[in-house]
């Protein structure tokens, strides 16, 4: 019983702060706030994915209340989002018509396989395999995506008709649509730039309906949300789609998982920082996951973290997961008056999704990300255009990016840096050579290797020692600079031992300065550091330049006010 009590104390909800008046005033507001907003953005998102326009109500509801209750991320909103519903429509291009049976079946099987990986990564506690996209990757991929969302929206923000071609050669005007997009798109624009938690979203909608309903746009032509059904929603269970389709459905899953919880991330590091905090990824795994199958069960697609409505929701004051219970109460409740929302032009709901994500394009972050490193801006950019480039199998650009970026890494690992270092003025061991330093001794050899002694390393630490050898036969000390080194494998430690064979062969002394534990501890097991005459250890690079076995030379430079060396010259970077 004290077993149960215990695991039952660790739902997340056991941990919320109990309510009080004021903290339910606070959290109503915030609540009912978001809730106003997530309603017709919902309905805007679904038609972005190809799916019934109630399902976006539907994976605002059950999903938001499942993943809040059993998450570690309270205060985040969960629900349709413009990138995780574009991924949806990426992922079943081909496979079904969008909008029809068949499509939203395999809609529901993406949220319930998402969901499943969701929760099995965060039980074994594997969350950390989400993080292969480094920060480049998904800039270039989701700035690359929020281009094709407008694209795909434009036409019916603008009432265009026809098809792309048709348009380009000579465009066709609705313009009671283009008046309802366009006016929609600025009013949007400018409520953004006042107060942010006014529901302007939802009084745009109630304002172009009323519109709509008294001018008969409908009935001249013009698109229109339509009848929606009212009340909850049903249990929803698919049919079996068959292996062949089910094996389709493994890339998008896997990608759909990867960029919904990097959407998550992004907003969960925000609130627990906010909280002074921890960010508990496993548990916010287990608790998406969930979400994501309570979305499938509901007949609803993927659903993920919107950073816009949790910033909203912080913004207007929410302090726990009571603020969103309020907003799910209100999405609920709006199930009731679905038949409100039948004259809002569909228009509005495209101006709703491109001023959302309009924000989301910044061609300043590829020249600030280029300041930094040239390589990585190089793959931002090859992974914006093949997400570009690759729809709507989009997918493949941020696969992409993570190929190339793992290649750069895996490069850069097997590439070790490893410097000549010298007695710098100030009484340091520096690069010799970017500081233009002499030799530490006429017949020392000193280095610092500044990566972990492995598999991936040693060869660069073999070859770096070995050419220097060979082009300096009279060379009598090898002193290594180990402190860099906090990590070494069995790879690593034969490799350390060969070194040491080949170093008494040519009677050649080696210096091991700054050794850390670990690695200590490796080699003594492996054998390969018995004191004598040919290996000696220093815990400092002061203890080692005191040491008697070579004249080091004497630091050039002149002393400073405090009584330190300076240097004459001082090179254009640092080391």
């Amino acid at each position: 019983m004290s077993t149960l009590h215990s695991w039952l104390m660790r739902l997340p909800f056991l941990q919320w702060e109990r309510p009080t008046t004021s903290l339910l005033r606070n959290e109503a507001l915030a609540g009912i706030t978001v809730g106003l907003m997530v309603v017709p953005q919902g309905i805007a998102y679904a038609s972005l994915a190809g799916m019934p326009l109630i399902t976006g109500i539907y994976a605002s509801m059950l999903p938001a209340l499942i993943a809040v209750l059993f998450s570690a991320s309270p205060r985040l909103s969960v629900g349709p989002t413009a990138l995780s519903c574009l991924l949806v429509s990426a992922s079943l291009a081909g496979l079904a018509e969008p909008g029809s049976a068949r499509w939203i079946e395999l809609a529901v099987w993406l949220a319930l396989l998402s969901g499943l990986l969701q929760i099995g990564l965060g039980f074994v506690r594997s969350g950390w395999l989400l993080s292969l996209v480094n920060a480049p990757v998904l800039m270039a991929f989701t700035q690359g995506a929020a281009v094709l969302i407008i694209a795909s929206q434009l036409p019916g923000l603008l009432g265009l008709q026809g098809g792309w071609l048709a348009q380009l050669i000579e465009p066709r005007f609705h313009v009671a649509t283009l008046a309802f997009g366009v006016g929609a798109y600025l009013a949007l624009l400018v409520a953004r730039r006042f107060r942010k938690s006014f529901p302007t979203v939802l009084l745009l909608v109630v304002i172009t309906s009323a519109i709509s309903a008294w001018t008969g746009f409908e009935a001249h032509g013009g698109a229109v949300i339509g009848d929606l059904p009212q009340g909850l929603p049903g249990i929803y269970l698919p049919g079996w789609p068959g292996w062949d389709t089910l094996s389709q459905l493994v890339l998008p899953t896997l990608v759909l998982t990867l960029v919904s919880f990097l959407e998550t991330a992004s907003s969960a590091r925000v609130d627990s920082r906010d909280q002074g905090q921890r960010w508990d990824r496993e548990q916010d795994l287990i608790g998406h996951g969930l979400g994501k199958i309570a979305s499938g069960l509901s007949g609803a697609f993927p659903t993920s973290t919107s950073f816009s409505r949790s910033a909203l929701n912080r913004y207007a004051g929410a302090r726990t997961g009571w603020s969103v219970l309020f907003s799910v109460a209100v999405v609920a409740l709006a199930l009731l008056f679905t038949p409100a929302l039948h004259h809002v032009p569909m228009a509005v709901l495209a101006a709703i999704v491109v001023a959302a994500v309009q924000g989301l394009i910044a061609p300043g972050d590829f020249v600030r990300l280029w300041r930094v490193s040239r390589v990585e801006t190089g793959i931002a950019i090859i992974t914006f255009v093949i997400t570009i480039v690759s729809a709507p199998r989009l997918y493949w650009g941020v696969l992409a990016g993570v190929v190339m970026a793992l290649s750069h890494f895996l490069f850069m690992r097997l590439h070790p840096r490893i410097i000549e270092v010298g007695l710098h003025p100030d009484g340091s061991l520096r690069d010799r050579h970017l500081w233009n330093l002499p030799v530490l001794g006429p017949t020392t050899y000193a280095l610092r290797m500044d990566a972990a002694l492995d598999f991936a390393t040693v060869n660069g630490f073999e070859r770096a020692i070995t050419q220097y050898l060979a082009q300096h036969p009279n060379t009598r000390h090898v002193m290594l600079v180990a402190h860099p080194i906090n990590w070494i494998d069995a790879t690593g430690a034969e490799a350390f031992g060969t070194l040491r064979t080949q170093l008494a062969a040519q009677d050649i002394t080696l210096h091991l300065v700054g050794l850390k534990l670990p690695v200590e501890k490796v080699l003594k097991a492996a054998g390969h550091l018995n004191l004598g005459p040919g290996l000696k250890m220093y815990r400092t690079e002061a203890e080692a330049l005191q040491s008697p076995w070579e004249d080091t030379p004497e630091p050039e430079g002149t002393p400073d006010q405090d009584g330190k060396l300076r240097s004459e010259a001082t090179p254009e970077r640092a080391e």
